[in-house]
């Protein structure tokens, strides 16, 4: 799969593509690992932009509950942002709201995550 990447200051905005389900989540993950390697104290922050997600399945959801962990014993952080009617309903039955950061937009996202990176968005 892949990751259109934009960077704002210190956060890195990736932003897939269709479905993440089983035949597309191994290319998905292994796209999002090296984002994931830097996502660590002092290093990058990760936004996820779902806003061209159309689905995500349980294993596309094992992918980012494995990505937030990562971040977490990195010290990391991980967001995702404008998710799409069908996916937001697939995170809140799940409860993926509970493990993630979400928010309604890329700039709430970079707003909550990294003031720099917000102004960079802004002025970009």
């Amino acid at each position: 799969m892949d990751l259109r990447q934009k960077r704002y200051a210190d956060t890195v905005v990736l932003s897939p593509v269709g479905r993440i389900d089983h035949s597309t989540s191994e290319g998905f993950k292994a796209a999002l690992a090296p984002y994931m390697a830097r996502c660590a104290v002092g290093l990058d922050r990760v936004l996820l932009d779902f806003v061209s997600v159309e689905y995500i399945s349980s294993v596309g959801l094992r992918v980012l509950m494995l990505a937030s962990k990562q971040a977490k014993t990195q010290g990391g952080s991980l967001g995702v942002a404008a998710l799409q009617p069908a996916v937001k309903e697939i995170f809140d039955i799940s409860r993926f709201t509970m493990v993630l950061d979400v928010f309604p937009s890329v700039r709430e996202g970079l707003a909550r995550l990294s003031p720099p990176a917000l102004a960079a968005f802004d002025a970009g």
